[in-house]
């Protein structure tokens, strides 16, 4: 299933805190009902690519609320020849660790 990692640059705002922006986005994600994880860095949702896509452009322009400009950040990781997800690629690491 793919993976869509989206973060947040509000610009112009009186707080240096993106706080209220993840906030945001969290909510939105939750709505859709879509599984995600919260990074220090950025937001990871997992779903089918067109529900990722429609929620990143929901969480950028809800960001837009109360500034002038925000600096969205998207990646998008598809694989084709397996399905994966979140938990198996974390799990895939921690275990190389050991």
């Amino acid at each position: 299933m793919p993976l869509l990692g989206i973060s947040l640059t509000p610009v112009g705002t009186k707080s240096a805190s993106f706080s209220s922006a993840v906030t945001g986005a969290v909510h939105t994600i939750e709505e859709r009902g879509l599984k995600y994880q919260i990074t220090p860095t950025q937001t990871i949702i997992e779903g089918e690519l067109d529900q990722l896509l429609e929620v990143a452009k929901e969480i950028h322009e809800n960001a837009m609320a109360g500034t002038t400009r925000v600096i969205t950040n998207i990646t998008i990781d598809e694989r084709r020849d397996k399905e994966v997800n979140m938990e198996e690629q974390v799990d895939i690491v921690t275990q190389s660790l050991r």
